[in-house]
């Protein structure tokens, strides 16, 4: 089967293409660039005048809730936002009940991928059993079942020794450390970002150093271990430049940011919508500066939704009851695109932090066009306006503040192993 998606401009960083050009598809695998109407005239042809065609989006960092918390999110439901989102490929972390941390649940995750999931998944294991801190999980078997990297995000290892050797285990199946840097004595009953709008509104608050003193403890530990860590949600200035120089350093480290650490700030917490309420907490607009020139000059990697799906019952609480999180798989690209449009970053920049280096980071074999490569695109209009109707939401959640919010850019089309899997608004 053949397919041809014409008319746009093609952009594909880890093949070091940008330009108008075809992209032909053919039995699930990339066939080639071709010159603009080179391509073969036997195929299913796809327009894409106006759009960018681009590598599929590769999100490392969810929360899909199965199993254990199936009315919040399940594989099925998160898969299919993730692909109205342009995402094709999705690793998911282990805070499920029962927990990631054996390889029987990690063969549970796949196989429900393998029957519900329009997208691929890709499970991340816990570092300790039950992500209680205290005891190393099964690591040898969870990579033997499938797991791509190791995290207790959602928890922190705090015990330093503990997590010394968990990245050694981790070096030795050739699996990074994906770390939510959080020093939780510090954060305290913290509900929001310590400062001015804290101080004005009451709230009990952390400081940003909570993070950035466990930042630098971990790649401290990388540094001595040689293993790869990767730092999740990076929020705070301190914590850009402890990751800069790291990596001037040579450490094994790499970096994400979030669509809503880059675009909201602690102001937003004014409203008291829980949906604010976040781990790590939205921070100030310095901090939002420097994230954003952390990811323009390489120091943060990829940008990644930490997707984290809530019910109702969970947030129409008082602020300071309510869990933390918001989804963020639909909104992962716009969000984004408003630092090409604000001429903070390129385009180029963005869609590799996007697809070729998440995907590296958890060493999957996805984020390329290059011809041999699994057929994973994403299409989408760099400039089409339209306003995020929760309601019509494809996650099973309707945690965001971004409700009703005016948005800049869409996915059009999503094509997963050659198979177009959604188009213009539907599943397909």
């Amino acid at each position: 089967m053949k397919m041809l998606i014409e008319g746009g401009t093609v952009i594909d960083p880890a093949a070091g293409f940008e330009g108008p050009a075809d992209l032909v598809i053919e039995n699930g695998k990339i066939a080639g660039i071709v010159k603009p109407g080179a391509g073969p005239k036997d195929s299913e042809i796809i327009t894409a005048k106006g759009c960018i065609i681009c590598p599929g989006l590769v999100d490392i960092h969810t929360h899909l809730r199965e199993p254990g918390y199936e009315y919040k999110e399940t594989i099925a439901t998160g898969s299919r936002a993730a692909a109205a989102g342009g995402v094709t490929s999705m690793a998911c972390m282990a805070n499920t009940n029962p927990v990631n941390d054996n390889g029987s649940v990690t063969e549970f995750i796949l196989k429900q991928a393998r029957a519900y999931a329009v997208v691929r998944v890709y499970p991340i294991g816990a570092v300790t059993k039950g992500q209680q801190g205290e005891a190393l999980a099964e690591i040898g078997d969870m990579r033997e079942a499938g797991a791509v990297a190791l995290s207790d995000d959602g928890s922190v290892v705090a015990d330093s020794d503990l997590m010394r050797r968990g990245l050694e285990y981790a070096k030795t199946f050739g699996l990074c450390v994906v770390t939510h840097s959080e020093d939780m004595s510090l954060v305290g009953e913290g509900v929001m970002n310590e400062g001015f709008v804290s101080t004005e509104l009451g709230l009990p608050a952390a400081p940003h150093e909570a993070e950035e003193i466990m930042i630098f403890r971990d790649v401290t530990l990388a540094a001595l271990t040689g293993a790869r860590v990767h730092i999740a949600h990076v929020t705070t200035s301190g914590g850009v430049q402890i990751i800069r120089e790291a990596k001037k350093r040579g450490i094994a480290v790499t970096a994400e940011t979030c669509p809503h650490y880059i675009t909201l700030t602690d102001d937003a917490v004014r409203t008291f919508d829980t949906n604010t309420k976040v781990n790590p907490p939205l921070r100030t607009q310095d901090d939002v500066d420097a994230v954003i020139e952390g990811l323009a000059d390489g120091t943060i990697d990829a940008v990644a939704s930490d997707h984290a799906p809530h019910v109702n019952d969970d947030k129409e609480v008082e602020f300071i009851y309510a869990k933390s999180g918001m989804i963020g798989l639909e909104t992962l690209l716009p969000l984004s695109l408003a630092l090409v449009e604000q001429k903070k970053l390129s385009m180029s920049r963005l869609i590799r932090a996007l697809t070729e280096l998440p995907a590296g980071i958890i060493s999957i074999d996805a984020g390329t066009l290059k011809t041999g490569a699994g057929a994973d695109v994403t299409v989408f209009d760099p400039t089409e306006e339209w306003v995020y109707d929760v309601s019509k939401s494809l996650s099973k959640s309707r945690n965001t503040p971004f409700a009703g919010a005016a948005m800049r850019g869409r996915v059009k089309l999503t094509v997963v192993g050659g198979k177009v899997v959604y188009r213009d608004g539907t599943i397909v």
